[in-house]
């Protein structure tokens, strides 16, 4: 991902967020990211896409979290001694934050939700090599990639449920809750057993 396409999703997310997606034109977005309308379009296939890179980049962050999880470590083993660090990078604190909206306004804004879906694919894919890597077997392994597929539906939901909740509701949940209820996600999506220390 380019960091030009990654500075104009800011933008957009953020004029999503203030003005909401109808209001918010391409031209909005172009004037926001300080290019013209046609340079959207070519990093772009529609309105909607625009905030892929901002929903992905934090996904990606994550998955790439889980990818240095020793075998040797449970899930809390390694959540609980990795997550403070992994939050307290100030552009991922910027990221999370500008995602945590859009999620929350996916009532509202249904049309972005397939931008979010296109994100949690992307990080679905990473995630089949780290439950292959767990479970000691191929990547293209139908359970494996079960396994991948409900833990990311798992973390989608309770991405999807803290957002609103704390945006649309506001809920104040804290690092350690959050990482608690993604811990019992993936707990609950694994479909193979891979939360545990494995050999």
């Amino acid at each position: 991902m380019t960091d030009a396409r990654l500075d104009v999703s800011r933008h957009a997310a953020r004029l999503f967020w203030e003005k909401g997606f109808e209001a918010t034109s391409g031209d909005d977005i172009a004037a926001a990211a300080g290019i013209s309308t046609r340079t959207v379009w070519r990093y772009f296939r529609s309105k909607e896409a625009c905030v892929e890179p901002v929903l992905k980049v934090s996904e990606l962050r994550f998955a790439a979290l889980l990818g240095q999880w020793p075998k040797s470590e449970s899930i809390e083993q390694f959540l609980g001694r990795s997550m403070a660090a992994f939050a307290a990078d100030e552009a991922f604190v910027r990221d999370s934050i500008a995602a945590v909206r859009i999620l929350a306004i996916l009532y509202r804004e249904p049309a972005l939700r397939s931008a979010w879906l296109m994100a949690c694919d992307e990080a679905e894919r990473e995630l089949v090599a780290i439950v292959a890597h767990r479970a000691s077997r191929p990547a293209d392994d139908f359970e494996v990639r079960l396994c991948a597929a409900s833990i990311t539906a798992a973390m989608r939901l309770v991405d999807e449920e803290i957002s609103s909740a704390v945006i649309n509701d506001g809920a104040r949940v804290t690092a350690q809750d959050a990482t608690s209820r993604i811990i019992a996600a993936i707990r609950a999506g694994a479909t193979l057993p891979i939360c545990d220390p494995v050999d």
